[in-house]
């Protein structure tokens, strides 16, 4: 396989301007390097490589024909838009892409004019777009002047409530919008549903025939394999309103679907559109993920998210670990559970590969549900299933679960159903940096009445809270894990049911005490090693549990301490406030003891490398060290307590 890297014509765009002056052959030959630009760029930091090939052409023909920034492209998700940076201004900073003080992997309305809205969840464009089109037409003050709004959708995003909640209101409205949907069969698994099934039903049937024709978009002009889904839909779904589709149900106009590849499609349908559209509008185009780039159109994720790769073979170059990741363990220990148990099931919201739940959907597919990229439906539907009789466990990301919080509270909590949650990603992730981090969970979660809040410290705990979760059957219970490797301690065979609010001693010491929630216990190990050539030895305990507190073990650390200090890997309103109410009720404060909460700092912590990102926030060995030092009153890292 050979791989040019030359550009010339990339060379000369500076910004989108630089398109208007080319003609439509030079926008292919420009389409062609923006691919290969990008699939070098990825090359070197890692990043969402597939979603971004899906969209070059596209990217190029919006570019050409709206006058962005004034006009609005809002990229749902937004892991598709490498291309768009490259062609925005942004192109020599590719080098930093997802590292820190570099450009993020989604857009961000701090980085640049021509990203008007930050995404890096799904499902939000069309809603986003609708609030720039009333914007322009009553008037809003924007810096970059205000023209047409377009919202570019996965089909994987299509599947989230949201999507339809804006499009009923957009028809309402009848404002100017224009949403394409970018139909690429993928959203990072294989789309799931009655939506996926529907898109390929449709046919190239369009609402205005100049439209069909300059779009070139009958079935015959589709290339394969877009034309073999096109001729199945001869019939649309019955019982829909005159018009034909969901999409003129909802209000929109409706074009295509058309070759979204395809820039002879893509520019004349965009200009028509422009020149004419004068309500809410919807593109249908046909993509294909990691199109152009042999390694990402052959693997199963169509090289969604990569680390760094050979450009020439695709193979990426991963750093071989001895432990196993804490997803893998998850995964391992609720097949377990599984095959004990057939009451036990899965749910996960389009993350099967990312929850670890592919390996149990394998095993077990009847017992496995991807019920796509809707947390809302997902947390309920799992309430329905406890309320059944069945085990089920709720996969889900904890910046992802964020989505269903209502549901957790109303149709989960209140009802006190065991639904059992498996928060992954939770703290700071990396690359992903703050839209992907696992923050507010405790805190959202530890509030609520007969709810149990776990977090393991390491990979063997989080075997054992698997094993709690699947006896504990008066109510919801949840517990929480970070992304990537274990710590490699050794896993026991299998887990153990751990007593529901108790923690457990590591090490005893004197004068103060080290209360730790979470994987930041390695670290806390890690200080206290270099505490102990000070001459203090803290006392080092696990509190595994943020609710119920393991309140005669945290009464005793007051008691026998001059200092308490509490470490985890969330936000303030968690664990350590759970804490400190304990001991103001049970008012031991009163007696001098000197408490101190490390949490994650009131900020929004930007992408570098996880211990860059816990440096910032202050919860590395070296900080909790000097949090020790500086709550006994040592002045001199120097001096001996």
């Amino acid at each position: 396989m050979s791989f040019s890297t030359e550009t010339p014509l990339l060379d000369t765009v500076t910004s989108p301007a630089d398109l208007k002056r080319l003609s439509d052959a030079q926008l292919e030959q420009l389409a062609d390097e923006l691919r290969r630009d990008t699939i070098s760029a990825v090359s070197k930091t890692g990043g969402h490589l597939g979603a971004g090939l899906g969209v070059v052409e596209l990217t190029v023909a919006l570019h050409a024909v709206f006058d962005t920034p004034r006009d609005k492209i809002i990229w749902d998700v937004s892991h598709q838009c490498y291309p768009h940076k490259i062609l925005t201004g942004r192109r020599q900073q590719m080098a930093t892409l997802r590292q820190e003080n570099g450009l993020s992997g989604f857009t961000k309305r701090s980085e640049s004019p021509y990203d008007p809205f930050g995404a890096a969840h799904s499902s939000t464009s069309i809603s986003a777009a609708l609030g720039f089109a009333v914007a322009r037409d009553l008037g809003g003050n924007c810096d970059t002047g205000h023209g047409d709004a377009i919202a570019v959708i996965g089909d994987g995003a299509m599947t989230a409530g949201m999507a339809y909640e804006a499009m009923n209101n957009a028809g309402h409205l009848k404002k100017r919008l224009i949403v394409i949907l970018n139909d690429n069969d993928m959203s990072i698994a294989p789309p799931v549903g009655a939506l996926s099934s529907y898109l390929s039903q449709l046919y190239a049937g369009a609402p205005f025939q100049d439209l069909r024709l300059a779009a070139k978009g009958a079935v015959s002009f589709l290339p394969e394999p877009f034309r073999e889904g096109a001729k199945r839909a001869k019939d649309l779904l019955k019982g829909m309103a005159v018009g034909g589709t969901l999409f003129e149900a909802l209000g929109f106009s409706y074009i295509g679907p058309i070759d979204g590849h395809d820039l002879e499609q893509l520019l004349p349908v965009l200009r028509t559109v422009k020149d004419r559209a004068d309500g809410p509008i919807l593109i249908h185009a046909v993509t294909q993920k990691g199109k152009g780039y042999a390694p990402a159109e052959q693997s199963a994720d169509r090289g969604h998210a990569r680390a760094k790769f050979d450009v020439l073979t695709g193979e990426q170059t991963k750093a071989a670990s001895n432990a196993p990741s804490y997803t893998k363990v998850f995964s391992d220990a609720l097949c377990q559970a599984a095959a004990d148990d057939p009451l036990v099931c899965a749910v996960t919201a389009a993350m099967p590969d990312g929850t670890g739940l592919d390996l149990f959907a394998e095993r077990y597919p009847s017992r496995s549900f991807d019920v796509g990229i809707a947390e809302q439906h997902g947390v309920t539907f799992c309430a329905g299933l406890a309320a059944g009789g069945l085990k089920p466990f709720c996969a889900m990301y904890s910046t992802f679960l964020q989505r269903g919080y209502d549901q957790v509270v109303h149709d989960v909590a209140i009802q006190r159903l065991p639904v059992r949650f498996a928060i992954d990603r939770a703290g700071l992730v990396g690359a992903d940096g703050a839209t992907h981090a696992g923050s507010y969970d405790i805190a959202y979660l530890a509030n609520l009445p007969g709810f149990v809040v776990m977090a393991a410290a390491d990979e063997a705990e989080l075997k054992h809270m698997v094993a709690t979760a699947v006896a504990h059957n008066d109510g919801p219970i949840a517990f929480r894990y970070p992304r990537g490797e274990g710590l490699g301690v050794d896993l026991p065979e299998r887990g153990e049911i751990l007593p529901i609010g108790k923690g457990r001693i590591i090490r005893e010491g004197k004068r103060v005490a080290i209360l730790s929630f979470g994987t930041r216990l390695g670290e806390v190990l890690t200080a206290c090693e270099a505490l102990e050539a000070k001459g203090i030895t803290p006392t080092v305990a696990d509190a595994r549990f943020a609710k119920p507190l393991d309140r005669e073990l945290i009464l005793r650390l007051g008691a026998d301490h001059e200092a308490l200090i509490t470490i985890e890997e969330g936000a303030v309103g968690g664990f350590g406030s759970h804490v400190a109410q304990l001991l103001a009720e049970e008012e031991v404060f009163d007696h001098g003891l000197k408490f101190r909460s490390m949490v994650l700092p009131d900020i929004f912590i930007d992408q570098a490398s996880p211990k860059a990102m816990y440096d910032v926030a202050g919860l590395n060995a070296e900080q909790i060290e000097k949090k020790v030092l500086d709550v006994l009153g040592v002045a001199s890292l120097g001096k001996r307590a």
